[in-house]
């Protein structure tokens, strides 16, 4: 028999399908009004029809039941009522099809009611809305036995349960990610856009429209920066080169929390592999910390009030550092504005190890400046909260690296007479 579905995908709907047909994992953030409920319905419908395993069952998998139902409930009946023999079910939010084939509509507001079912595909529709304990205690169990697929799908509300399900999805061969911005998409026509631009924030357009992870955090000071890196895929895997010296830069708390950043120079790039923080600790702590880390390091960085001297000791953190085997260069001081900027300059170049790095990229990315509701402005100076520390000190690896070695001219060309392939390697278009 065949079955047709009145369903005509969007060109970009029909590569997805075809896409999650390669994968069991997929996570796919959506801007607004892209039809990613339909989408999902209609391939649960089709997983559904196709499948030849016994008494096969499917969910959508919404934030709140009620939500379910508003959202997807006349798509499933819209869409599977062409298919004869098809029983609705409008109490429990399910149909069934004559093949044995279930389809449930599921809220998340209350999993324990979800335990014990068993799933052959899922789609799990705004997942930052959802408690994060969801996939990994119910979801994923359930579709062990049949090993069902499951798909992601939503805008992004910040850094949440859905933004590391993104990043994880970057990192492992079985899973699928994907973004589609209404920029790029053309699905909202341009005067649409332009119409919604009107009525909303710059942070909520972004959001919305721009799937950007970010723009939940007004006044974000590294946000646009660090959205751009995650798009570049420099927020990733990054090893430790044995072969190359370790940099450190500092932002050394009294009684309050000191944090760290490990950098590596590779060119003009710069290998962020590692980041620490810690409160109430001494600088014993913090070496010890280097050691067990085992790096090669070269220089260490801190801000330039490492030159204190204190009351009680009378000498000031530097000479106490020197004791302990740590020899300081300090960085020079420079207005707050000028740091910012420059270490907006060095995001670009740098490569950011996603997992050692994960605390400090979060710091970096709540960095802010308050808005001043009576002038309806930002703030000049940022935000001092838990993200700062981190912040300050990758102010100071800026300030510090340029300070090495200034970045900020274009590279020399080499001339082709004075090119000797025994002492350059690799890219030999341009040396700084």
């Amino acid at each position: 028999m065949n079955i047709e579905i009145p369903y005509t995908p969007r060109p970009l709907q029909a590569e997805l399908h075809a896409q999650l047909d390669k994968n069991r994992w997929a996570v796919l953030v959506m801007h607004r009004r892209f039809g990613k409920t339909v989408m999902a319905i209609n391939h649960l419908l089709r997983a559904a029809i196709l499948c030849t395993d016994r008494s096969p069952r499917f969910a959508y998998l919404a934030p709140t039941y009620r939500q379910a139902k508003a959202v997807a409930w006349d798509y499933l009946k819209q869409f599977s009522g062409a298919i004869p023999g098809v029983k609705f079910h409008e109490t429990e939010l399910r149909a069934d099809l004559p093949n044995g084939a279930r389809i449930t509509l599921l809220g998340a507001e209350n999993p324990d009611s979800l335990r014990g079912i068993y799933l052959d595909g899922c789609v799990m529709d705004e997942v930052a809305d959802m408690p994060e304990t969801v996939f990994p205690e119910i979801i994923r169990p359930a579709l062990s036995d049949r090993k069902g697929f499951c798909y992601f799908i939503g805008t992004p509300r910040g850094h949440n349960m859905f933004f590391e399900l993104y990043e994880q999805a970057s990192q492992l061969d079985d899973w699928y990610n994907v973004i589609y911005k209404a920029s790029e998409t053309g699905i909202v026509d341009d005067d649409e856009l332009e119409a919604a631009k009107v009525t909303m924030t710059t942070d909520q357009y972004d959001q919305e429209f721009e799937c950007s992870w970010v723009a939940n955090v007004p006044g974000a000071i590294y946000g646009k920066e660090l959205q751009t890196s995650l798009e570049e895929n420099r927020i990733t895997k990054v090893p430790y080169d044995p072969a190359a010296k370790v940099m450190t830069f500092w932002d050394l708390g009294i009684g309050d929390s000191t944090a760290i950043w490990f950098g590596q120079v590779q060119g003009r790039a710069i290998n962020v592999i590692d980041f620490y923080e810690a409160r109430n600790e001494g600088l014993p702590h913090y070496v010890s910390v280097l050691q067990r880390k085992g790096y090669l390091y070269g220089d260490h960085w801190a801000p330039h009030d490492i030159e204190v001297r204190e009351l009680g000791s009378g000498k000031s953190r530097r000479e106490v550092a020197w004791d302990l085997g740590l020899n300081f260069r300090v960085t020079p001081k420079l207005p707050i504005e000028d740091g910012i900027h420059a270490a907006q300059m060095l995001i670009p170049r740098c490569w950011f190890d996603q997992e050692k790095c994960k605390v400090g990229l979060e710091a970096l990315r709540h960095y802010h400046r308050a808005y001043n509701e009576r002038t309806r402005s930002f703030r000049a100076s940022p935000v001092h909260d838990w993200s700062s520390h981190a912040a300050d000190a990758f102010r100071y690896f800026a300030v510090g690296l340029k300070e090495q070695k200034d970045w900020s001219h274009p590279p020399q060309q080499i001339a082709a007479s004075n090119y000797n392939p025994f002492t350059h390697k690799g890219d030999t278009s341009w040396v700084s």
